[in-house]
């Protein structure tokens, strides 16, 4: 394959290159990573964790994994070489360069520098496994269809949060000239020229959404403006690297962006902001164990709705520009808090949220408003001894005075967060499997948790 990357640790005995996901993969995975593996989503591992420990110090954290993704595909918007930096070791970043590599460019990953060069003809389609395995893939599509003309893209898998219908992007798409079929569940779309600026009115603040046409936007004739568009900080900086890239971005951050098209774009190097998403999983850890803990690399004003929670549920937190510092109280208060989009509280923040408030001092109400499959893991929750109750979007905790460990599965990125969080405030010890799930958006979540204090391991499966 093209897309490789060089393994930096390799002994002189041993000369080999590993694919491109693999390195990732043992970047995810630390010290127990096995280099034999050829297919880094079929390690077998679980993260034993041991209850009891009061977690203290500082971590940072890495580039933002729903910027990075989006970052990757705006590359293939100009032909030459690109770089960012600040990208995470994680699984997704490695589906990712799988897509690009299936498309034609090749990438190099050294540190936390990504390396990309994009070909003057690229092939306008994202493979059918690549893109089941990762829904932010869906955004191909519009850079696909700017720079060729054509794209044949797989309909998008993920985490299994339920329906997330991808109707809003193909009726921006459709509003900028783009036509569709659907056959075989491959949807391959098409234009006759370049697409057109359009003036599109979005009926939610989708994310997805907002980034297929601002993407697709860029390089189209004439003046785009998207209302009622999402307004997330890696919205905003995904902006930034493509006016960088000369592109013509105004507004991001509100609900109103407009795009006026110009006529080619070039590389640049760009730097990805902090993951509030890992920060806010660490401030969590500190939360639920008691403990202190400074949380570096990230804007706290990206969380702000998620520290105001925190403190609502007896934590204490200074804020710094690119840090912030919570301390969390001896037993959390019960608090009620409902998901929306930003700069409301994320909804990959609550399952972490949830596993806090498990052993908090009376009952919460939590209302999913985004994702109808978002409880899931609530039974694996309740099989650590939490009383919750679902029905529909709501999900009333019961704070118990403990949780009791035992063995536990991820289902998706945060839940399998949350019940490490969870392993953290539980007597005796909690094993997580399907880890993978929590490899595809935390680098060294183990590393970076035992460093603060946690007794927490990866085994072998």
């Amino acid at each position: 394959m093209a897309c490789l990357i060089q393994l930096l640790t390799r002994s002189a005995e041993s000369p080999t290159r590993l694919p491109w996901w693999a390195q990732t993969q043992r970047q995810c995975a630390g010290p127990t990573y096995n280099a034999a593996v050829t297919n880094p989503l079929d390690i077998d591992e679980k993260i034993k964790v041991t209850g009891g420990s009061v977690l203290k110090g500082e971590v940072g954290v890495l580039g933002a994994k729903n910027a990075v993704l989006k970052e990757m595909v705006a590359m293939l918007m100009a032909a030459g070489v690109h770089r960012l930096t600040n990208v995470p070791g994680i699984l997704d970043v490695s589906l990712m360069g799988r897509v690009l590599d299936h498309i034609g460019a090749s990438c190099e990953f050294e540190g936390h520098t990504l390396t990309v060069q994009v070909p003057d003809e690229i092939n306008p389609e994202a493979p059918l496994d690549l893109v089941r395995a990762m829904r932010a893939s869906i955004v191909v599509l519009g850079p696909l269809l700017a720079r060729t003309g054509r794209a044949r893209v797989a309909f998008p898998g993920g985490d299994d949060l339920g329906s997330r219908p991808i109707d809003w992007h193909l009726d921006s798409l459709r509003q900028m000239g783009a036509e569709f079929k659907l056959e075989h569940g491959v949807l391959t779309g098409w234009v006759d020229g370049r697409l057109k600026g359009a003036t599109l009115d979005l009926e939610f603040p989708s994310v997805g959404a907002t980034e297929n046409s601002i993407l697709a936007a860029v390089i189209a004739d004439g003046v785009t403006t998207i209302n009622n568009a999402a307004r997330e900080p890696e919205i905003q900086d995904i902006a930034a690297q493509l006016n960088a890239m000369g592109a013509k971005v105004t507004g991001a951050g509100t609900h109103t962006i407009t795009i006026e098209g110009v006529g080619a774009l070039h590389p640049v190097e760009h730097h990805v902001i902090g993951d509030r998403l890992e920060a806010g999983t660490y401030a969590i850890a500190g939360a639920i164990t008691g403990g202190e803990v400074t949380i570096r690399n990230c804007d706290p004003a990206h969380l702000r709705m998620e520290l105001r929670k925190l403190e609502e549920v007896g934590c204490e937190i200074e804020r710094g520009d690119d840090f912030f510092v919570i301390a969390g109280p001896k037993r959390a208060k019960a608090v009620d808090f409902a998901t929306l989009p930003f700069p409301g509280f994320h909804t990959d923040m609550q399952p972490q949220m949830v596993a806090l408030l498990a052993t908090a001092d009376g009952t919460s109400i939590v209302t999913e408003n985004l994702y109808d499959s978002r409880f899931r893991y609530i039974g694996e929750l309740m099989r650590m001894g939490a009383d919750v109750t679902t029905e529909w979007q709501h999900a009333v905790v019961r704070g118990v005075p403990t949780l009791s460990g035992c063995p536990v599965l991820a289902f998706d990125i945060r839940a399998g967060a949350a019940l490490v969080l969870a392993g953290l405030a539980a007597d005796g010890f909690t094993t997580v499997g399907d880890i993978s799930h929590i490899d595809r958006g935390y680098e060294d979540l183990v590393g970076k948790l035992a460093s603060l204090g946690a007794q927490i391991e990866r085994l072998a499966g």
